[in-house]
């Protein structure tokens, strides 16, 4: 369906630009903006209230989706392979994304206080594939929070539409694609308010180009990198689906667990850089640490303490790394084990086979939308109980109900 035969109502125009206006008065009056944080926010608003425009204004008779196809129809996407790709291009897009990955999580977002950033998503971050304080920061949150409110409004029938048609499938994706850069800026611009401080030396700065906005700009600099950032993991985990192996998403949580146990097994760098090593500054990786311990420790000084060092002392004691291959080990045991049912026909007697079945059936997908569900929900109840404006929020700004 071309963009200029959507059928529309225009009337709801008029509705949402009041509702915007209304919105943008409020946010003047209330927070006292600079002029050029509310021209910001006036044109983040502008995209917000255009895209339900063209959602509510669509009046066909298929879904209200539809009516997006001129915003879906040109976004930057990447695209399908025609033909069978050979497996030799397949690993080649699959280690030139992973290299990418790698690449990321070692750039240090810029304007940022490196000593004073706290992670919202710390307990989350083997699940989230994400580093901190890189462009990497975000992880694959915002793309699977997207894909879970796409897939329930699907499931629950609020979407109408019907995935096994090829142009419903289409409008799908392209909204999916919607709702992750949506959830990009939701997730990235809440991280600059005391979690992500900009560095004294950016903001004055950008204080000594635009008077009274060092800040603000700062601020603005750092959710650019991450919403950048986050949309060039969405682009790769496109990548890797369309012309790498498996899946982005699971390729990049399998990266950061691999380099977490890569680093937490052989890093011979001590605790404390600045010190030298010794009992109290072992190396940090668990081998390293074994071996200083076993070349500096007599005996006796071993069964007084040093096996205790080496056993259960953090970080990285033996007991985790045990603890990690037998895990490793039994789930790959148990994936591969399959249970055979005999079976028989009823009308050809003495005829006999097996049917396999898989002991495990289940994935890590149940896991990882829960991890990003509840990373959500913990970043929307930590700055209701902590950020200055926030906490006067109504009803459930500062209360201990909802997070303290």
């Amino acid at each position: 369906m071309a963009e200029e035969e959507l059928p529309r109502d225009r009337r709801w125009s008029v509705p949402l630009v009041l509702l915007a206006a209304g919105i943008l008065a409020l946010f003047w009056f209330w927070g006292h903006p600079t002029i050029l944080a509310f021209g910001l926010v006036a044109v983040g608003l502008a995209a917000v209230f255009t895209l339900f425009y063209f959602g509510l204004s669509y009046s066909g008779s298929r879904s209200k989706l539809y009516g997006l196809k001129p915003v879906t129809s040109r976004m930057p996407a990447v695209t399908q392979p025609k033909g069978h790709v050979h497996f030799r291009t397949k690993l080649f897009w699959t280690i030139g994304v992973l290299l990418m990955y790698f690449l990321l999580t070692n750039i240090y977002i810029f304007g940022v206080d490196r000593a004073t950033i706290i992670d919202l998503f710390a307990s989350y971050r083997a699940i989230l594939a994400g580093a901190q304080g890189t462009l990497m920061h975000l992880g694959i949150g915002p793309i699977v929070t997207g894909s879970i409110i796409m897939q329930l409004f699907t499931g629950a029938k609020i979407i109408n539409l019907d995935l096994t048609n090829d142009e419903d499938k289409a409008v799908y994706q392209g909204t999916q694609k919607i709702m992750v850069i949506a959830m990009i800026f939701i997730e990235a611009i809440p991280q600059v308010f005391g979690y992500l401080s900009p560095s004294s030396s950016i903001v004055s700065t950008f204080g000594t180009v635009s008077a009274g906005n060092g800040l603000f700009l700062a601020n603005t600099v750092i959710v650019a990198q991450l919403v950048f950032g986050s949309y060039l993991v969405f682009l790769m985990d496109e990548v890797v689906s369309k012309w790498g192996i498996g899946s982005g998403i699971s390729l990049f949580i399998a990266a950061g667990v691999s380099q977490q146990i890569i680093q937490g097994t052989l890093n011979w760098v001590p605790e404390n850089p600045s010190l030298a090593i010794s009992a109290s500054n072992p190396p940090s990786g668990t081998i390293p640490k074994s071996l200083w311990f076993f070349s500096h420790y007599t005996a006796s000084q071993m069964a007084s303490g040093g096996w205790e060092q080496v056993l259960l002392r953090q970080p990285n004691p033996m007991v985790a790394l045990i603890g990690t291959a037998a895990i490793f080990f039994l789930v790959a045991w148990t994936e591969s084990t399959r249970i055979e049912l005999p079976l028989s026909h009823a009308e050809a007697r003495g005829a006999r086979g097996r049917y396999p079945l898989r002991l495990i059936y289940a994935s890590n997908i149940p896991v990882i939308l829960m991890s990003a569900l509840l990373a959500n929900v913990s970043m929307v109840t930590i700055l209701l109980w902590t950020n200055p404006a926030l906490i006067h929020f109504p009803v459930i700004g500062h209360q201990w109900w909802v997070g303290a």
